[in-house]
């Protein structure tokens, strides 16, 4: 009994990881047909992209408080889970009244991240970890930039540019992590 209480609990990643193989796909079809050729079709990809990439921190956040091995790394993930959790949140808010349908779930290239990170521990983890967030990071600020300064809907503007200041913190957080962990 203990030994399939086990396996199953072993399964349920893989399984949940098969499941949201294309799980985004019902919002992105919506935006699609929603959107398409018009002057919101860029704001509702970045509003995708957002909340893939937030969903995307709370999951390898959640990875950190359990497998780093820093009590840096593990606060680390738990800024992420609160903070990206929060601006998940307000984004959901913003993206409702304009009829901009989110994602459930990260994307592929995102879960196959979490799920070579699910089996590291350590100081091992805790590298790989910090390393995606710098990486990581630095893509959604560039996003992020992008948007407030391009984006069409202005209540989207504005949030993007809302949220620069802790993203900035954020890397800037990893970033140090980094440096201390070359050494």
């Amino acid at each position: 009994m203990k030994k399939s209480i086990v396996y199953m609990v072993a399964l349920l990643p893989m399984i949940w990881l098969g499941s949201c193989k294309d799980a985004d796909t019902p919002a992105e079809e919506h935006n699609e047909q929603a959107f398409n050729n018009t002057d919101m079709e860029r704001d509702a990809d970045f509003v995708m992209k957002a909340a893939t990439a937030s969903m995307a921190e709370i999951e390898l956040g959640n990875l950190a408080m359990a497998n780093g091995a820093l009590p840096e790394v593990k606060q680390f993930g738990q800024t992420m889970v609160t903070d990206h959790t929060a601006a998940n949140e307000e984004l959901r808010a913003a993206a409702q009244p304009k009829n901009i349908a989110l994602p459930v779930a990260p994307t592929d290239a995102q879960l196959k991240k979490a799920e070579e990170l699910r089996g590291k521990t350590g100081a091992d983890f805790d590298k790989d970890y910090i390393d995606l967030m710098v990486k990581d990071h630095k893509d959604v600020i560039d996003a992020f930039e992008k948007e407030a300064e391009k984006g069409n809907d202005p209540d989207l503007k504005t949030w993007a540019g809302a949220k620069l200041p802790a993203l900035r913190h954020h890397l800037q957080m990893a970033e140090e992590l980094q440096q201390r962990l070359k050494k």
